[in-house]
């Protein structure tokens, strides 16, 4: 394992206005490792991944990234915003709980996923048009729907282009914000499987924000449990779940298990 952590987060606190979204916030991320994100709606996940990600300026607080040129390095402090862009679009990737606010649903489906490449340089069309093929093999998609456009997919369709589009450029670090929400029950579980099993294959560290817990039961080493912004309950994830300490993590385990 690396000595430095991929993302360091220390004291990330959030405030709109004198509510508090998150509050002191901290934890490490390594290379490889897939970090679950839990808690009811309102307990501050998505505003910290928005933060994470570098889509919101934290009030308070540091968030470290290990870049590949310069190490470690607090991407508000240290980076401009063209900077904060470029990580990404090349070394993140960003899931959306809507893959319409992921795609560009104008372009054709094969467009949205070599655009990624295209960003880190590639510029050989025959090429890009070859890798974005074996990309769709990989998330189970039909090669002849390469030149459709992905408004006319299914969600769970749209979803896998999206999946594609932002691995295909083999980024170090993937942020997940309800991935599989407003998808059914059987839709849900193939594309969970596909996930588990392209993390595993391409070695990228990643944060997934739910409020399903079968969802991080699945893909997540580690789990932090929020509630009212703050990080209530931190472990391994079969540890929190399957032995969870703080009353809350017990209440939220407790509810899966009686529904």
């Amino acid at each position: 394992m690396s000595d430095t952590p991929l993302l360091r987060v220390r004291g990330l606190t959030h405030l709109y206005g004198r509510a508090v979204a998150c509050r002191d916030v901290g934890f490490d991320l390594w290379p490889g490792e897939v970090l679950g994100i839990v808690g009811e709606s309102g307990a501050g996940k998505t505003t910290l991944l928005k933060c994470l990600s570098a889509q919101l300026v934290p009030t308070h607080g540091t968030v470290e990234y290990d870049t590949r040129d310069r190490g470690l390095v607090d991407i508000f402090a240290a980076l401009s915003e063209p900077e904060r862009r470029m990580l990404l679009r090349t070394d993140w990737g960003i899931v959306h709980q809507n893959p319409r606010d992921g795609l560009r649903m104008a372009v054709s489906a094969g467009g949205n996923v070599g655009e990624r490449l295209m960003a880190v340089g590639a510029r050989h069309y025959g090429n890009i048009r070859r890798e974005v093929l074996d990309w769709f093999d990989r998330v189970e998609l039909n090669r002849d729907r390469i030149d459709d456009r992905p408004d006319g997919f299914s969600g769970g369709m749209q979803q896998r282009v999206q999946i594609a589009r932002n691995l295909i450029s083999r980024p170090r670090l993937l942020f997940l914000d309800e991935p599989t929400g407003g998808l059914d029950v059987s839709v849900q579980a193939r594309l969970l499987d596909l996930l588990r099993r392209l993390v595993a294959e391409t070695g990228v560290a990643a944060v997934v924000v739910t409020h399903d817990l079968g969802v991080v039961r699945l893909l997540a080493h580690r789990l932090m449990v929020m509630r009212g912004g703050e990080v209530v309950e931190h472990g391994l994830t079969d540890q929190v779940l399957d032995d969870p300490q703080h009353p809350y993590s017990q209440l939220l385990v407790s509810s899966i298990l009686q529904v």
